[in-house]
């Protein structure tokens, strides 16, 4: 039997799939400080986005022999220090694809019909509809950039739209699937009437769109980013859409989470924004606390 810490609310039943299998499970939200204090007690760890789980916290870990992160990234697991103790880090790579898939497909809806805006005048008693003309998804050009599950998900519902997708990926040469059409950077900017950001913040892809690349872009793209904060020099992508280089734009993450007060971006009428809500769906939630509990019973089930 394993004791376990959830500092991060999971699925509920994923909590119980734990228990069942005879684990004491503790659910208890920490500081940084309590965690590093409290860590040395527990053989596991579960943790989403909020807590981080840092060198501190893994030396602090006497006992830890896995990492669990309920969601895609582990951005906020110092996975190098795990390795270096010997510890397991595992998460949920595709339990929420399709939530944030799904969230994207509703930006580049949002972005493109002035639903914020519309929504926001209205509730100030304004009718603003000879300003609102917007541009349809139907026969436009979809450029990813990342065609991982995630990328995928999104392509699959753009085509059911009309839109001919392409794609460029600084990892991938395949995208696994038909009708991608896998394009250089230069030509995605060139091309593309949306894009849709779906890779992980590395130094490679850290200001991936920046104001060079705004310059190649066509005039009026729509630009969703669903995928991580700081792939987007938010500084230019502000710019370009004062300037009029870009129509509009559906931002779910940031590179300061939460923002210092009101981000710059809120003040423009043609952005659509969301807190980081890419996978927060009940649906995909409960598919990621599942399959984590699963990941981990079935690591203490091998005796490892």
């Amino acid at each position: 039997m394993a004791k376990i810490l959830i500092s991060d609310p999971i699925a509920k039943a994923g909590v119980d799939l734990l228990q069942k299998e005879g684990h004491e499970v503790v659910v208890k939200k920490m500081t940084p400080e309590e965690l590093v204090s409290s860590i040395g007690d527990y053989d596991a760890i579960i943790v989403r986005s909020a807590t981080k789980v840092t060198a501190d916290v893994i030396k602090a870990g006497s006992k830890l022999r896995i990492i669990g992160r309920a969601g895609v990234g582990l951005d906020n697991v110092d996975s190098n220090a795990a390795k270096e103790k010997g510890i397991k880090v595992v998460n949920t790579p595709a339990a929420t694809s399709i939530s944030v898939a799904e969230l994207a497909i509703g930006h580049m809806l949002a972005a493109s019909r002035w639903i914020g805006y519309g929504t926001a005048t209205m509730k100030e008693g304004k009718w603003e509809k000879k300003v609102m003309e917007g541009v349809e998804l139907y026969g436009k050009t979809l450029g990813l950039i990342g065609v991982g599950r995630i990328g995928r998900e999104t392509a699959k519902r753009a085509m059911a739209f009309g839109m001919e997708v392409i794609a460029f990926d600084p990892y991938v040469s395949d995208p696994g699937m038909q009708g991608i059409r896998m394009v250089t950077k230069d030509e995605l900017l060139a091309k593309a009437d949306f894009i849709s950001l779906h890779i992980p913040l590395t130094p490679e892809t850290k200001n991936i769109l920046d104001k060079q690349d705004f310059d190649k872009c066509k005039k009026g793209l729509v630009l969703v980013n669903c995928a991580r904060g700081g792939t987007v020099n938010e500084e230019a992508l502000y710019n370009a859409l004062k300037e009029g280089k870009l129509f509009a734009a559906g931002i779910d993450v940031f590179e300061k989470e939460p923002p210092e007060g009101v981000n710059k971006l809120a003040s423009l009428p043609n952005v659509a924004l969301t807190p980081h809500i890419g996978a927060a769906t009940e649906e995909g939630q409960t598919r990621a606390g599942v399959q984590l509990a699963e990941k981990i019973a079935e690591f203490f089930k091998e005796g490892k």
